[in-house]
């Protein structure tokens, strides 16, 4: 009999497992909502919460008392180390785009209303040519832990700031030793491990680009290890009195929205500051130029949505990202 209960016993540890379940926290943040799942009973709520608020005093030019804020207004204000990594991964990728990608055409990004300072009114070639001196990553540099800028130049980093708070909370669950997670800001993705409440790979979905606001899916791929950062045209753009459709994306040399038939751009690399940035860059480069630089940067993946001369859409994968 004792034999009979040893091997029921055995027999109960090896088929009856405790289910699984993921951790999911959600909530708004950075002017989006925010979603992390991962496989760890501790709820870290707390400190997400502690990591946005330090994230949005540091860079937020929504907020009036953040450090940008001050910079951008030229008041003295110390920099912390949030600002600097995204300060030098974005002259980083300003080098590698030759300025495409650029944190300094905020200016401008206000003045066509697409930025948190309100449109100019009666804006034209004059001021735009005046606001457009400011314009230049390369014009401000870091001395420590603060900003040398000239008077008139308004740096943003909300073309990279959602991708780096991904990086954030990922980087403080790996810090807890959590393998498997999926952490995820206003559409950016950075994910590790696997769904082991479904024990499955993490599937993430590509978004069909829809002009009224509603949402669809265009396919499902599965990642892992890796990160996924999105720009798309179709939400916030403007059209001019002959129909043409301009992105809320700044062209960095002309100061003027750019005009495009890319509809959505999607970028994978190893962290998702980097798929943010490169993301809205390649929005403004066109394929034909984004073809060119990805032969030279294998490391970066892309997918493309665009219409054709037809008004059709079209899909174009680079660098192997994923097609299913």
């Amino acid at each position: 009999m004792k034999q009979l209960i040893t091997f029921a016993f055995l027999g109960c540890l090896l088929s009856c497992k405790p289910e699984v379940k993921n951790t999911k926290l959600y909530g708004p943040v950075f002017g989006t909502s925010y979603s992390v799942i991962y496989d760890s009973e501790v709820d870290y709520q707390k400190q997400l919460d502690s990591l946005f608020y330090v994230i949005n005093k540091s860079m937020s030019t929504y907020q009036t008392n953040s450090d940008i804020s001050k910079i951008n207004r030229n008041e003295v204000s110390t920099i912390d180390n949030h600002f600097i990594k995204v300060f030098e991964i974005s002259k980083e990728i300003y080098e590698n785009t030759q300025g495409v990608f650029d944190p300094t055409i905020g200016a401008l990004v206000n003045a066509w209303d697409f930025g948190p300072e309100g449109n100019i009114r009666n804006l034209d070639s004059l001021k735009i040519d005046s606001l457009m001196l400011s314009v230049g990553f390369d014009k401000v540099k870091r001395v420590g832990y603060h900003i040398e800028k000239p008077q008139g130049t308004f740096i943003d980093f909300n073309a990279i700031a959602k991708g780096y708070g991904v990086d954030v909370v990922a980087d403080f669950l790996e810090s807890q030793r959590v393998t498997n997670y999926l952490v995820e800001i206003g559409g950016e993705i950075r994910l590790s491990g696997v769904n082991t409440e479904k024990q499955q790979p993490w599937k993430v979905g590509v978004e069909m680009p829809h002009f009224d606001g509603t949402q669809s899916i265009l396919k499902a791929i599965t990642l892992s290890d890796e990160a996924m950062a999105t720009s798309g045209t179709y939400r916030k753009f403007k059209v001019d009195d002959q129909g043409n459709r301009y992105a809320h994306i700044i062209d960095t040399k002309t100061g003027y929205p750019s005009k495009t038939n890319v509809l959505s751009v999607s970028v994978i690399t190893s962290n998702c500051a980097s798929a943010d940035a490169y993301a809205t860059a390649f929005q403004a480069m066109g394929i034909e130029k984004v073809k060119v630089f990805l032969e030279k940067h294998p490391e970066i993946k892309a997918f493309f949505i665009f219409e054709n001369d037809k008004g059709v859409f079209e899909t174009l994968a680079l660098n192997g990202f994923p097609e299913v």
